[in-house]
């Protein structure tokens, strides 16, 4: 059984992956409308990841004989100044996410719930991975300085994610 304190937390985590995954649709919406249809790409298949994120959270809530319960999605920026704006707004949201999984392992710790904790170590290296996944294309788009070729090769770069 789980704790509330606990269950909230989680429901309150799966509602923040639902935004990051709606956060990230936003975005390829801007790519999109900008033909930067790789960037979208890289998008899409950010918002597909977040899902999953939020669908692993749906799951261990029932597991641990909780209540899911759903809240409100707030409506995502669809505006950024430009590409790298765009990835840095992603860069820091992953942060942010960090942030929240950070909490949620001091609450299971605090209440002394062990499976919660272990079920957490998954994302916090996963974390990681998205931090560092955002963090590269800010560092590409810094280096090529809004040059149009660049922008064209990174964008095709891209374009290929998933197909590796």
């Amino acid at each position: 059984m789980i704790k509330s304190s606990v269950e909230k937390a989680l429901n309150d985590q799966l509602n923040a992956e639902m935004y990051s995954s709606y956060l990230y649709m936003a975005m390829a919406a801007y790519f999109e409308d900008g033909n930067l249809n790789g960037f979208a790409h890289w998008m899409t298949l950010q918002a597909g990841e977040e899902m999953e994120h939020a669908r692993k959270f749906y799951s261990f809530i029932f597991e641990r004989d909780g209540r899911v319960k759903l809240g409100a999605i707030d409506k995502p920026p669809f505006e950024w100044k430009s590409t790298l704006d765009a990835f840095e707004n992603a860069y820091n949201h992953e942060v942010k996410v960090s942030g929240l999984i950070h909490k949620l392992v001091d609450l299971a710790r605090k209440e002394n719930d062990h499976a919660t904790e272990n079920f957490l170590g998954w994302f916090v290296a996963e974390q990681v991975e998205e931090e560092a996944s955002a963090l590269e294309v800010v560092k590409h788009l810094k280096m090529i300085k809004g040059s149009a070729n660049g922008l064209f090769m990174l964008n095709a770069q891209l374009g290929r994610r998933g197909s590796d």
